[in-house]
C-alpha cells in the first residue's frame, strides 16, 4: 500500500458524515466518495475490508487523503458530485464523452426571451431544458417548437439589436419574420404581453406538458373566433395542428399522467451504455443515451448511483419517479438529494411487474443498442483484444502475442462419463471449427482430474506429431483450467510428446495464473483486458466440456433405461431408438404405438412403459473444473475431434 504508515490509522478523521478524497503522491485526486461515517468508511479502504475489486489498485496508488465534514448525507452527496466535476477522478464513474450535455435554453431575463441550443448551464436569468444526449435531437426540437410558436432565435442579429435597445424595435425585419418563423419583434409586430404568453407556451411544451398546451390553444382559438379575430384563430389552428402531429409521433404508454425517467444500463468490462426514457404525461418524449467508463469492474448498485448523480447533476428537470434496474448503493440518500432538487418527493424504484417493468425492459434493450453502437464506433472490442494479447505477452513472458490460444478442461461425475474439451481462440475470438471433444479412456472409477487433463493433452499433441491434420496447427499458448497440479500434468504431457508450446494454468478462486518456473503465480489486474480474455476462454472451455458431458450421460442413461427392461436386448433397443429417437419419446408414446415396432409385442411394450415410468435416481448434476457454464450462451455442436 502506498499510503504512509503514519496515515494508515486515520486518527484525525472524524466519525461524521462527509466527503473523502484519496490522492496520489503528486496531489492528483484519484477518487471522491461520500460516507455516513468518514472514519469507518476510510478504514475499510486501508484495512482491505472493502470488497470492491478496484479498491486494491486504488490504494496502491493512494499516498494521501483529504476530507470535508458535512451536516448530513444529502449535503455530502451534493458536495461529492461537485468535487467529481471539479477533479474528474479516474476511479469515479464518468462519462466517456468529455463534452457536456446539450440543452435548450430560453433567455428569460431579456425583454423578448429567445430560444437557443447550448452546452453551458450557468447563466443567470436563463432557463434550461434537458439534458439532451443527442445534439441533433435538441436542434430538431428547437425547429419544431419554432414552427408551432414563432419565437426569436438567440443567434438572430436583429433580435440582438432589439435586446441592446431595451426591447425597442429596430424597424428592419429579419429573415425569420419573412418566412413565418419569427414573431416580428424587430418591427414591433407583437407586444411584450403576447410574446410573454408565447414564451410561457414554449416552456410548457419543452417541459412535456403537451396536452395542457393543446387545451390552451383550443381555448384561445375558440375565443379568437368568437371575437371575430379570424386571422389570429387561423394561426392558432395551425399551431394546434403542429402540436397534435408531434403528439401522434410520441408513443402513448399510459392514460395516466405518468412523470418518470426510466434508466436502462448495459455493462461491458470497463464501460456501460445508459439509455434514459423520458415519460411525461404518459407519453415517451425522448430517449437520452450515453456511455460511462465503468462497467463490470464496479458493483451494479454503485454504478447506478454514479449514473444518477452525474445525470441529475446536470438535468434541468427531475420527475416524480425514477425507475432503475437495481437500487443505488445508497438509495435513501440519492432519493433525498433528488427530492431536494425537485422540491417535492421523488421515488427511486425497481419495478417488478406491469407497465413500469415493461418500460424498464425497453430502456434496457435500448441501452444494449447504445453500447453496441459505441463499441462499433470506437472499435472497443478490437482494441480490448489487441491490448489483451499484448498484456498476456508481457505478463506471462511469452515470445510474442498469443494469436492462437487453446484451453483445456475436463468434466466428470464421480469418475463416470468423463470427457475433456479443447477450445480455440484465434486473434482473441472463438474459432469454432477448431473445437475438439475427448472421451476419457482411464478407468471409470478414477475421478482424477489431473490424470484426465494429462490424458487429453497427451492425445491432442500426439495426434499433432503423428501428422493428423485436425491437430496440425500448434497454439501460441495453452491454458489448462486449474492450479499447479494441472500445470504439472500439462508439462508432463507436452514433454512426452515433444511439443514445445508455452503453457499456463488459470486457478478459479483468486484468478491466479501459474507459469512454469515462476515461484509465485502471476496476478493480472482485475478487469484488465488480459485477465478478462483468459477468464472468457477458460469459461468457454468449461461450458463446452459440460455440454459434452451431459450429452454423453444422456445417451448412457437412455441405453441403461432400456437395458433394465426384461426381454429388450440390443436389437430391440436399437429398433426402439431408431423408431422414436429418444427414451423421452418412448416414454411419451402409448402401448399400441410401441407395439408397432418390429419385434415388440404388446406385452413387451407394456413392460417398457412400466420400466420407463418407474422412479429413478436423478444424477443430472455434472461437475467439472470450471465455473457455471454458459458465459457465451449455447453453441452449435462442434465436430468430434478425437477417436473414441
Amino acid at each position: 500500500m502506498a499510503l504512509p504508515e503514519d496515515k494508515r490509522r486515520l486518527d484525525d478523521v472524524p466519525d461524521a458524515p462527509g466527503v473523502y478524497l484519496w490522492k496520489a503522491a503528486d496531489g492528483t485526486v484519484l477518487y471522491v466518495g461520500k460516507a455516513k461515517s468518514l472514519r469507518k468508511r476510510m478504514r475499510q479502504y486501508v484495512s482491505g475490508h472493502d470488497e470492491r475489486e478496484r479498491v486494491p489498485l486504488l490504494m496502491e496508488q493512494a499516498a494521501d487523503y483529504a476530507y470535508v465534514v458535512t451536516k448530513n448525507e444529502v449535503e455530502g452527496l451534493i458536495l461529492e458530485n461537485s468535487l467529481i466535476k471539479q477533479f474528474d477522478p479516474p476511479f469515479n464513474v464518468r462519462y466517456r464523452d468529455d463534452k457536456s450535455f446539450p440543452f435548450i435554453a430560453l433567455t428569460m431575463s431579456d425583454p423578448y426571451p429567445a430560444i437557443k441550443y447550448t452546452r453551458e448551464r450557468h447563466r443567470e436569468g436563463t432557463r434550461y431544458f434537458g439534458p439532451y444526449t443527442d445534439a441533433k435531437a435538441a436542434r430538431e426540437t428547437i425547429e419544431v417548437v419554432r414552427r408551432i410558436y414563432p419565437i426569436c432565435r438567440a443567434t438572430c442579429v436583429q433580435w440582438k439589436r432589439v435586446t441592446a435597445r431595451g426591447g425597442e424595435p429596430v424597424g428592419t425585419p429579419c429573415f425569420d419574420s419573412h418566412v413565418g418563423k419569427g414573431p416580428g419583434v424587430c418591427i414591433g409586430a407583437i407586444s411584450r404581453e403576447d410574446y410573454a404568453e408565447r414564451v410561457k407556451a414554449v416552456a410548457a411544451f419543452l417541459e412535456g406538458k403537451r396536452t395542457e398546451v393543446v387545451r390552451e390553444l383550443e381555448e384561445q382559438m375558440r375565443q379568437a373566433a368568437a371575437d371575430l379575430e379570424y386571422e389570429r384563430a387561423a394561426r392558432l389552428r395551425n399551431s394546434l395542428d403542429a402540436v397534435r402531429r408531434v403528439l401522434e409521433r410520441q408513443k402513448v404508454v399510459s392514460d395516466r399522467p405518468l412523470d418518470l425517467d426510466v434508466f436502462g444500463i448495459e455493462r461491458a468490462e470497463t464501460i456501460a451504455g445508459v439509455h434514459v426514457l423520458l415519460v411525461r404525461e404518459g407519453r415517451v418524449l425522448a430517449g437520452n443515451e450515453f456511455v460511462v467508463d465503468k462497467g463490470l469492474d464496479v458493483p451494479f448498485g454503485e454504478l447506478v448511483e454514479g449514473v444518477l448523480e452525474r445525470y441529475y447533476g446536470e438535468a434541468a428537470h427531475v420527475p416524480r419517479e425514477v425507475l432503475v434496474p437495481e437500487p443505488p448503493a445508497d438509495g435513501e440518500t440519492v432519493a433525498d438529494w433528488l427530492t431536494g432538487l425537485r422540491g417535492s418527493r421523488v421515488r427511486v424504484a425497481v419495478p417488478q411487474r406491469g407497465l413500469k417493468r415493461e418500460l424498464l425492459g425497453l430502456a434496457a434493450e435500448n441501452a444494449r443498442f447504445a453500447l453496441a453502437r459505441y463499441k462499433h464506433r470506437t472499435r472497443y472490442d478490437e482494441e480490448r483484444i489487441n491490448r489483451a494479447l499484448l498484456e498476456l505477452e508481457s505478463a506471462l513472458g511469452l515470445p510474442a502475442p498469443p494469436l492462437r490460444i487453446e484451453c483445456y478442461d475436463v468434466s466428470t461425475l464421480h469418475g463416470k462419463d468423463s470427457v475433456g474439451s479443447m477450445v480455440v481462440f484465434a486473434g482473441g475470438k472463438p474459432d469454432k471449427d477448431g473445437y475438439r471433444r475427448f472421451r476419457i479412456r482411464q478407468a471409470a472409477d478414477e475421478a482424477n482430474d489431473v490424470a484426465m487433463m494429462r490424458e487429453v493433452l497427451l492425445r491432442r499433441f500426439a495426434r499433432a506429431s503423428s501428422g493428423d491434420e485436425r491437430f496440425a496447427t500448434l497454439p501460441d499458448l495453452v491454458i489448462v483450467d486449474g492450479g499447479k497440479p494441472q500445470l504439472s500434468a500439462a508439462l508432463s504431457a507436452l514433454q512426452e510428446t515433444g511439443a514445445r508450446v508455452p503453457v499456463v494454468a488459470l486457478a478459479k478462486r483468486e484468478e491466479e495464473v501459474y507459469v512454469p518456473g515462476w515461484d509465485e503465480p502471476a496476478r493480472l489486474p482485475d478487469f484488465s483486458p488480459g485477465l478478462m480474455l483468459l477468464k472468457l476462454i477458460r469459461d468457454e472451455a468449461h461450458r463446452f466440456a459440460i455440454e459434452h458431458h451431459r450429452s454423453v450421460r444422456a445417451k448412457r442413461s437412455a441405453a441403461s433405461a432400456l437395458d433394465a427392461v426384461p426381454g429388450v436386448g440390443p436389437a430391440r433397443r436399437k429398433a426402439l431408438l431408431k423408431r422414436f429417437g429418444s427414451v423421452k419419446r418412448i416414454r411419451e408414446a402409448g402401448v399400441d404405438e410401441i407395439a408397432q415396432v418390429p419385434g415388440i409385442g404388446r406385452a413387451t411394450a407394456q413392460r417398457i412403459l412400466e420400466a420407463l415410468h418407474a422412479p429413478r435416481r436423478d444424477d443430472s448434476q455434472a461437475s467439472g473444473n470450471g465455473e457455471a457454464a454458459g458465459i457465451l450462451g449455447k453453441r452449435r455442436p462442434a465436430s468430434e475431434g478425437s477417436p473414441r
